[in-house]
């Protein structure tokens, strides 16, 4: 057989990168998943640290060493304004207080999204 014969597997043709890279065909991206609680099973046993912050304040050390029981101690917060409610130390919502069978509680109001 001779090189320009057509049935010839041997036969080698040049092809340039480009021109292989446009064969192939690229990926059609997966339509969109709807998820569930169910897909989140595995994290539902995860640990997280939740933290309601009700307002702060500076004072020095020697003030602090005098509070004792019964003490008041002024936050930067009013009655009624949003708390903060913090998820292992990251900011993700806002809420109010609620009293639920005489134990404090809060209630979500705002949802903060990731920037």
């Amino acid at each position: 057989m001779s090189a320009s014969d057509p049935n010839d597997v041997t036969a080698t043709e040049e092809i340039s990168f480009e021109e292989m890279l446009a064969t192939v065909q690229p990926e059609v991206p997966q339509a969109h998943v709807e998820r569930n609680a169910n897909d989140l099973e595995a994290v539902f046993d995860v640990p997280v640290r939740v933290s309601v912050v009700l307002g702060r304040t500076k004072m020095p050390v020697s003030a602090l060493l005098k509070l004792d029981t019964g003490t008041v101690i002024e936050l930067d917060r009013q009655v009624g304004e949003a708390v903060e409610i913090f998820i292992n130390e990251r900011l993700v919502a806002r809420g109010e207080i609620v009293l639920v069978e005489n134990k404090l509680g809060v209630t979500m109001t705002e949802i903060i999204k990731p920037q």
